[in-house]
């Protein structure tokens, strides 16, 4: 079951809503974004790749805060490493890596401030990798049009914009090349659910795949982003490289 914690909006112009109209409209957006996942997931061909024998000595976490963490944990099995649920910040110690996923970015937020998670994430960060999935994304960049500074990691050197791409409606699919470091391009189908832009780069981050000249999936140093839901394919090639750069970060290369 989901959790819902009730906080005011600011909304110009107009009164705030009640913390339980705000619940309401954050568990419609959850159930609706679930729904949605449900009828994609349902249309996945086969998989693209093969169990790597050395990620069995991976333990990867997945913020299980909210969001769509339950596929990420299959798709790092899949690959044959451990799958961790993070929910408290002595769980960060347990794990090589960290898998943000997409979710409900203001929710996620919330709960993230509501156990004291932030210091963790912040030195987490520093020293290990993560990989944030849409609303992962949101967390993991330097600055953002719609949240504070005080609420990122900073781990990304970039400028995200939240919900860009359309609302929930106007979730759509499509077919990406992405180009891997010391690999062939491939096509990837991607699915962007509430998708937030990236509007700027810094110097030191790498675009890996673009849709429409737009980077949707980067890399800066031992850290991943994404606008889109790779958990929601069956295509393991993405989540696959994310953990062969771990296993290099963890083997000090």
């Amino acid at each position: 079951m989901e959790t819902c914690f009730s906080f005011s909006i600011k909304n110009s112009g107009k009164s705030e809503p009640s913390d339980a109209k705000v619940c309401d409209q954050q568990m419609d957006i959850i159930a609706q974004e679930r729904s949605f996942s449900e009828s994609i997931a349902a249309k996945k061909g086969p998989s693209s790749d093969k169990v790597n024998k050395s990620f069995s000595k991976l333990k990867i976490g997945v913020l299980a805060l909210q969001g769509a963490f339950a596929k990420h944990c299959e798709m790092i099995t899949k690959l044959g490493a451990s799958s961790i649920l993070v929910k408290k910040p002595e769980d960060l110690l347990k794990i090589d890596a960290l898998i943000i996923p997409g979710g409900e970015s203001t929710t996620m937020l919330h709960q993230i401030r509501f156990i004291n998670l932030f210091p963790a994430l912040h030195d987490f960060a520093r020293h290990k990798p993560i990989f944030g999935t849409c609303a992962g994304l949101i967390l993991m960049s330097n600055q953002k049009s719609t949240v504070h500074k005080d609420d990122s990691l900073e781990a990304l050197d970039v400028v995200v914009e939240r919900n860009a791409f359309g609302r929930q409606v106007e979730s759509f699919k499509a077919n990406l090349e992405v180009m891997l470091p010391a690999s062939k391009s491939f096509s990837y189908p991607a699915i962007f659910i509430r998708a937030p832009r990236i509007k700027q780069i810094g110097p030191k981050v790498t675009i890996l795949s673009a849709y429409e000249g737009e980077p949707v999936l980067i890399q800066q140093g031992i850290h991943m982003a994404s606008s889109f839901h790779p958990e929601l394919t069956d295509d393991l090639r993405i989540h696959s490289y994310f953990l062969s750069q771990v296993e290099k970060s963890k083997n000090g290369n």
